[in-house]
């Protein structure tokens, strides 16, 4: 990914911005205002598999980060009913959260059941245009589960009636299982964060997140990795309709 410098951002365009010792010194003589950073996703543990790296990197940077979940897992424990499960996966989600130093939010759609409608739409969109955000993470739209392409959809539907305003990037959360025909635009060197990533990952404790943790993710991020010249990195896409977008960058 070419280099993109402060004048840049002044500019409109995007910038990398450097957690490393050297480039927070350098941050620091030339501060860049913080900025509010939105990833919504289907469930929770979606955007802590998907870009947790890289939400780590934006709160160690000062950057405020907001994780808004379409459900709270209803569906997601086996012999739990909704409640019980909700209640589990919801608190799950704010230890996660904890650990990434992000903000936990939920639009109270049901697990397997989300709607797509313009009553749904709207109260989407009113969350998300209350955090008025300047970059927004939202999932890969080909993706065989109905939940994770009903996050998306709701997502560019507040992007669309927020006119198009903040910076809009599409992660993953599998290699071809569920997030389907994927190609990254972008990198971002998650490398010195996995360990944060693995505890916000873990924190998701009812599913059974350290086992597939290790065969799973790291095994996305070591691709990505091959694919960016990094040791580990998560992946994103652009879209092309969207102003070019603030990204971390771990310097390695």
């Amino acid at each position: 990914m070419p280099s993109i410098t402060r004048r840049t951002l002044l500019a409109g365009a995007g910038v990398s911005l450097i957690s490393t010792p050297a480039g927070e010194a350098r941050a620091a003589e030339n501060p860049i205002p913080p900025l509010r950073i939105l990833v919504t996703g289907g469930h929770p543990d979606d955007p802590e598999s998907g870009c947790g790296g890289t939400i780590a990197l934006y709160a160690k940077l000062g950057h405020e980060v907001t994780i808004l979940y379409l459900t709270r897992g209803e569906a997601g424990i086996k012999r739990k009913t909704h409640d019980q499960a909700a209640a589990i996966r919801s608190e799950e989600a704010a230890k996660a959260c904890a650990i990434l130093k992000a903000k936990p939010l939920f639009a109270n759609q049901i697990d397997a059941a989300a709607e797509v409608s313009p009553a749904r739409s709207a109260d989407f969109t009113r969350i998300v245009q209350s955090i008025d955000p300047h970059v927004v993470f939202t999932q890969w739209p080909v993706d065989s589960h109905a939940d994770h392409r009903a996050c998306t959809s709701l997502t560019l539907a507040a992007w669309l009636a927020m006119k198009r305003s903040f910076s809009l990037y599409f992660y993953e959360v599998s290699l071809g299982e569920q997030t389907q025909c994927y190609r990254p635009t972008h990198y971002v060197d998650v490398t010195d964060v996995e360990p944060i990533k693995r505890a916000a990952c873990e924190a998701h404790a009812s599913q059974n997140s350290k086992g597939f943790y290790d065969t799973d993710h790291i095994t996305m991020m070591k691709y990505r990795g091959l694919e960016s010249g990094k040791k580990l990195a998560e992946a994103f896409v652009h879209h092309d309709g969207s102003p070019p977008g603030v990204l971390p960058e771990s310097g390695r």
